[in-house]
């Protein structure tokens, strides 16, 4: 009879088979405040940090989690039970290797003691406040790239400075208070998928701060860093069926482990107001220019998941490799790649196009990572209008192709209404879903009244004929002639 799975936590470290910290974690600090603990999170910065802590460096860098949504208890509760520690497994055809990661060393649910949150945040020891709070939370308006000061949360925030429930609502608290105590404050460093992330926050903080308080937000511009970043690692949402095989493969009882991929990628502005750890030292890439990097990523990778994930549901695929091994679906992402996006970017450093897209195509195609369709589909309100609808905008100006992107964009309204190509019902996360899909089955074969939306939609490009008659043509024929053969006619001949 095999042996009891061992429950996870710092006492039952020794007896696990797996690599486990070796660093004191009694000597870790809490240097770096996380806002939003997920599974990216845990599988890429805390990754890093914890490759420097077994190099001996210095560590006062670990991380305190925040939550500051309510379903955030949660994940409070089960890393409490382990002490902070959770299982990570690297994914690839080659197997599964699993370690035990313990770089966070605390977490704070601001729901229930916002004072509590806001003075970790704004505490000396924090030096950095790092971000991964979704595409979705930084209160831009798509359509026209600026600051939604009508926001709800927004509006609350700036009536109730004292009682914040958004990030930049704490955020802005926790720096006022470090103003007003005469002291430095933290850098903010966003690890989302938004191209000039760090420029975004800065621009939504110091909007927000110049409607509270002109001085405050004077002060922030003066002197906060907010670093640019490109973030890259696929991990997919944890499941049971991860849960099962942790106990089962590795004889630990986690109650949220990370599953990802062997590649993960970071590069940094190197740009901090109070020092940052020396992530260089393990992989990352520091630079004065982030640009580069994040556009191929975005434009190329996210936007190529945009592609395949809305056909791949259409077709009653669940998992991202199960579209590479659809021959049509694999020649729509290597031809939108090369034909649509490449040329609209800038040469990278050290980086070989080519090779980068073909790293890209072998990352979609492992079966082990089982990424879900429905994890990547889940923000196509905010990812299409950051990782598709630029390169379309870029391509009109100069003239060049947008056939593929144009085909993107009509697949996802055609998933908007609903159901896949079997008539089966497609359980939709999007935050604005009601809504699209209600435009998405009322408009039909008509893609007007989805590209009327001007959260997502400029309208500039929601009115550019070239665009507009391709949306409408690939539309028709999802709704004439079915998801297959318009995939088919759309990369037949390219």
């Amino acid at each position: 009879m095999p042996n009891a799975p061992v429950k996870l936590n710092q006492a039952s470290l020794s007896q696990l088979k797996v690599k486990t910290p070796q660093y004191d974690r009694r000597q870790v600090g809490q240097g770096i405040v996380h806002i939003g603990v997920g599974g990216f999170h845990r599988a890429h910065q805390t990754v890093y940090t914890e490759d420097l802590f077994h190099q001996g460096e210095d560590l006062r860098w670990g991380f305190c989690g925040l939550g500051l949504l309510p379903h955030d208890a949660r994940m409070r509760d089960v890393l409490k039970t382990q002490d902070y520690l959770y299982t990570l497994v690297e994914r690839s055809n080659q197997g599964d290797e699993a370690r035990i990661l313990g770089s966070i060393v605390n977490f704070v649910f601001a729901p229930e003691n916002r004072e509590a949150a806001i003075e970790k945040m704004a505490a000396l020891e924090t030096k950095i406040i790092s971000m991964t709070i979704t595409e979705g939370g930084y209160y831009i308006h798509s359509g026209t790239g600026e600051f939604d000061p009508q926001h709800p949360d927004i509006r609350h925030d700036l009536e109730h400075p004292r009682e914040p429930q958004c990030s930049f609502g704490f955020l802005l608290e926790a720096l006022d208070r470090r103003r007003q105590r005469g002291q430095a404050p933290f850098t903010i460093m966003s690890c989302d998928n938004i191209q000039g992330n760090g420029d975004i926050t800065k621009k939504v903080l110091t909007a927000m701060a110049e409607l509270r308080d002109p001085k405050l937000a004077n002060w922030i511009t003066a002197n906060c860093a907010f670093p640019n970043s490109m973030v890259d690692r696929i991990t997919p949402a944890t499941t049971d069926e991860h849960r099962a095989l942790v106990r089962e493969k590795f004889g630990i009882d986690d109650g949220w482990p990370v599953m990802t991929e062997q590649f993960k990628q970071w590069v940094i502005e190197d740009h901090f107001v109070q020092g940052r750890p020396k992530w260089e030292k393990v992989g990352a890439q520091m630079t004065i220019d982030v640009m580069p990097y994040e556009k191929m990523k975005l434009r190329l990778l996210n936007a190529s998941h945009q592609a395949l994930c809305y056909i791949g549901m259409l077709f009653g695929y669940e998992f991202a490799h199960q579209t590479m091994e659809d021959a049509d679906i694999r020649k729509l992402v290597e031809l939108m790649m090369d034909r649509e996006v490449t040329a609209i970017l800038p040469p990278v450093p050290g980086v070989d196009l080519a090779e980068y897209k073909k790293t890209l195509i072998e990352r979609f195609a492992n079966p082990a990572i089982r990424d879900q369709l429905s994890r990547i589909g889940i923000y196509g309100s905010s990812g299409m209008p950051k990782f598709v609808l630029p390169t379309i905008h870029e391509q009109l100006q100069r003239g060049g192709h947008i056939e593929l992107l144009s085909f993107t964009i009509a697949c996802w309204f055609r998933y908007l209404n609903g159901k896949d190509e079997q008539g089966r019902e497609i359980v939709m996360k999007d935050p604005m879903a009601p809504r699209l899909r209600e435009l998405a089955k009322a408009g039909g074969k008509d893609p007007g009244s989805l590209l009327a939306v001007r959260e997502i939609f400029s309208e500039e490009l929601a009115n550019h004929p070239n665009f507009v008659n391709q949306v409408k043509e690939f539309l028709s024929r999802f709704y004439e002639q079915g998801a297959r053969a318009t995939l088919i006619q759309a990369v037949a001949d390219k």
